[in-house]
């Protein structure tokens, strides 16, 4: 289909209130306030990191390892989804294929072995998005967008947040609001040059006056996006909004959100490949771009899943990923004596419909066709123009894509968490020691209803793609409508039903001895986890007619069910320590060095459902071992700032232990399966982060080396393999030049090579893309700014599901987005 550009029809009906920054506020007086305008022509030098730790601290004065992206960085960035922004953290791995969400995250070497964020936890204003990274199909970056509400991106990596953050032994993304410190605002439209989008973000804040103030903005968009699907793939936004009263020694602050947004998910594109493991080669097939097609379209079948209820589950694909979030909570610090206060609490009703097509193999229409038909099968078109015709492999490509939706309903994971912390500061032998003490609450639910359901279809981009039908020799219909089944490609076991809450309780405490040059601190936290409710999963298969046309074909003969009422409880506690120790020596003004071990855990949550470790009648935790996951780290580092120069230095040492479920590809039937992995890992390499800043010109760099390694494993043939997807070298480079009335730079990342999966034998090349941004200022108030993002349009391949070269000659890859040039418009008042 032709690419354009078009305006919108629909307001967001979203209204919500937004949680602010922590540092603690001085005192009630009020002082002139910098315009919006102003801040967005201001170079905000402040070096001071309050996420994952007891107190905010300079940097060089804290053993840990912080970085903070600041709100202009981000908006000339003008990254397409969370993932594209965290890119630019040193230390994290991002594989941002899946578009808007459903993305990928880890940390420093820790093993990401069924994606998501298990080692990293994303938070909103100093509060978890979701106790756990990594539930099945329900990502934290479903349910947070970065707009003009953000002040900045503060991250933490290494072994301090295991005690100030449960569940996050790797590290901590914290995106921090704005709370209304700056007075004005500012609306910008958004268009895509050369893909279908429409984008108009607002925001205003202010003094109301004797210690008040406020914030409120937000976004709403649609279009097709960057990959064409042929419909209006994304649509909805959001608004946020705070009021903050400040006072002397402390503030009360009440925040709200609504969310209501539909996006596209994207898990793999076929690519040709050819030469060897070693040296292999990829090309797009005639007819479709991996950097831009997607294997969407509007021809493709309604979704047709068995729901535990008995009842068959119908849903138009198109709709996506939908979801919804209703945020309230409120910050309060004060001081007590000479104890300082600090409460954080938020309730977070969130749910999300998520349809998925995912494909699971590709191969040219004869292979396909012998192998699921016999000898002498055909395929024939299912729907569009050429229904009921035989496939045709000459004009194409010749391809067929086994694919499947992943339908999951989840009406419930809803988030509610307090944080309480009371500290104070002792003179003490002549220095100072600071004592902190906490107790952390949340309760997490996770109700959740998948199905799947298994078709083939052509491989065509624009757009365009059907379903295809297989008869065999004798003409007998093997599918219908293009499905083969009822279920998933692989064999049963992978319906999980899910009606789950986790309570997490955990008291920490902390303390920091500094007196003169030294510091030296330790931290220790308990976490106590309950898990109750119960769980479902699919035996096999059975006879349903799932189009209600009373006859049954071949694919309604292989439906996957849940036993309508059979279900298996869920009920046991689990508890583990956390602890943490530094040094850190301020040499000199300007150059600092730190030490740290630590131990952290993370529970095992749904990643043990439906294993052994649970009993199939009680619910009760069999096996203790399992019920969290350990990661040791030692860190030491070097950090340098003076004169617009800023150097920061780190080596680390990680050993992992995981329990977890990994999705791969069945060498034998190709296509792709769910299976449970038991593994213990180690990391270890050095991380950079520098800067350098003179009059106009800047440039911030980081790079993290890494050397992995699966260190036992349920299948010893992979010990001592690097684990999958694990690059050598992750690197990035932000030069720009910035004057009153224009501001130009480059967005540079990369990526060395690494194995497509843990067997290591077909190595994924690395990648480097460029991002381009200009901004113009051609009078006070108004800005026109233009993004290229991978401006260069590289194939950057996130991910491959086979772990060799196929003989199909067809591999399933995930690759970023392709090149997508927007450009704005911004009005500030």
């Amino acid at each position: 289909m032709n690419r354009r550009t078009f305006g919108f029809t629909h307001y967001a009906s979203a209204i919500a209130i937004a949680a602010g920054s922590f540092v603690a506020p001085a005192s009630a007086q009020e002082t002139e306030p910098v315009t919006a305008w102003e801040a967005s022509r201001t170079v905000d030098d402040g070096d001071m990191v309050t996420t994952g730790v007891a107190r905010g601290r300079d940097r060089l004065n804290s053993a840990t390892s912080t970085s903070a992206i600041k709100e202009n960085e981000i908006i000339r960035l003008a990254p397409r989804s969370l993932a594209e922004l965290f890119r630019n953290i040193p230390g994290i791995r991002v594989e941002a294929g899946a578009g808007e969400s459903q993305n990928n995250y880890t940390v420093r070497g820790l093993p990401m072995v069924n994606g998501a964020s298990k080692y990293i936890q994303i938070q909103e204003d100093g509060l978890p998005v979701m106790e756990f990274g990594d539930l099945m199909r329900l990502t934290p970056d479903l349910f947070v967008r970065a707009d003009f509400n953000v002040g900045q991106v503060e991250s933490i990596r290494g072994g301090s947040a295991s005690t100030f953050a449960s569940n996050a032994p790797g590290g901590v993304i914290n995106l921090i609001s704005k709370t209304g410190e700056v007075e004005g605002g500012s609306v910008m439209g958004t268009i895509g040059v050369d893909f279908q989008s429409y984008r108009t973000d607002f925001d205003y804040g202010g003094q109301l006056g004797n210690g008040w103030r406020f914030h409120v903005g937000g976004f709403y968009r649609e279009g097709e996006g960057v990959r064409e699907t042929g419909f209006n793939a994304m649509r909805g936004g959001q608004v946020k909004m705070n009021v903050t009263k400040q006072f002397n020694g402390g503030y009360i602050r009440v925040y709200a959100k609504l969310l209501d947004d539909q996006v596209p998910a994207f898990t793999g594109m076929p690519l040709l490949i050819t030469g060897t493991n070693d040296n292999p080669s990829f090309a797009d097939p005639r007819g479709a771009d991996s950097r831009i097609d997607s294997m969407l379209s509007p021809s493709l079948p309604v979704v047709l899943t068995l729901g535990s209820s008995g009842a068959a589950r119908r849903r138009n694909f198109t709709n996506g990923v939908e979801v919804q979030a209703k945020s309230l909570g409120f910050d309060a610090q004060f001081g007590l004596g000479e104890w300082s206060v600090t409460n954080r609490f938020r309730y977070t009703d969130q749910s999300a419909r998520n349809t998925t097509l995912i494909p699971s193999g590709a191969a040219p229409a004869g292979q396909f066709a012998t192998r699921f038909g016999g000898a002498g099968a055909g395929f024939s078109y299912a729907a569009g123009p050429r229904a009921g015709q035989p496939f045709n492999t000459a004009d194409g490509n010749g391809l067929v894509s086994l694919s499947f939706y992943s339908d999951n309903d989840a009406p419930d994971v809803s988030n509610m968490t307090n944080d309480l912390r009371l500290s104070r500061v002792w003179n003490m032998g002549g220095g100072d020691l600071t004592t902190t003490a906490g107790l952390y609450r949340s309760n997490q639910k996770f109700v959740s209803e998948i199905g799947f359901a298994t078709f083939f279809q052509d491989v065509v981009g624009g757009g365009e793609a059907v379903p295809l039908n297989l008869r065999n020799a004798a003409g007998a219909l093997l599918t219908e409508g293009g499905y083969r089944n009822y279920g998933g490609p692989g064999a049963s076991g992978n319906i999980r039903d899910n009606n789950v809450t986790y309570q997490t309780t955990a008291p920490f405490a902390s303390v920091n001895f500094s007196k003169g040059k030294i510091a030296v601190g330790g931290s220790v936290r308990w976490d106590n986890s309950r898990a109750s409710g119960n769980i479902m999963n699919d035996p096999g298969v059975r006879q349903f007619d799932m189009n209600s046309d009373g006859i049954i074909s071949a694919p309604e003969r292989l439906v996957a069910f849940v036993p309508v009422g059979v279900t298996q409880p869920v009920n046991y506690r689990h508890d583990y320590l956390s602890y943490s120790a530094s040094v850190n020596y301020r040499i000199a003004e300007p150059f600092a060095m730190f030490a740290r071990y630590s131990l952290g855990g993370r529970a095992a949550a749904d990643k043990i459902l439906f294993t052994a470790a649970l009993s199939p009648t009680t619910g009760a935790l069999l096996d203790s071992s399992a019920g969290d996951d350990s990661v040791r780290q030692a860190e030491i580092g070097l950090k340098f700032r003076k004169n617009g120069i800023t150097l920061n230095l780190t080596g680390f040492h990680a050993k992992t232990d995981d329990t977890n479920s990994q999705i791969r590809t069945n060498p034998t039937t190709g296509v792709l399966e769910l299976g449970s992995v038991t593994r213990a890992y180690e990391a270890y390499g050095v991380e950079f982060e520098g800067g350098f800043r003179r009059g106009p010109f800047s440039v911030m760099a980081h790079a993290t080396y890494t050397e992995a390694e699966i260190s036992s494993a349920e299948n010893p043939a992979l010990e001592g393999n690097i684990p999958r997807n694990q690059p050598k070298l992750l690197f990035g480079l932000t030069p720009q030049f910035d004057t009153d009335t224009f501001t130009v730079g480059a967005n540079v990342i990369g990526v060395t090579d690494s194995f497509s999966q843990d067997v290591n034998l077909l190595r994924m090349p690395g990648y480097t893309t460029v991002g381009l941004f200009a901004q113009v200022r051609p009078m006070e108030r108004v800005e026109l700014s233009i993004n290229a993002n991978n401006a260069l349009n590289e194939r950057a391949i996130t991910g491959i599901s086979e772990g060799a070269v196929p003989a199909s000659g067809v591999v399933i890859a995930r690759p970023l987005f392709g090149r997508s040039v927007s450009t704005s418009l911004r009005f500030f008042f």
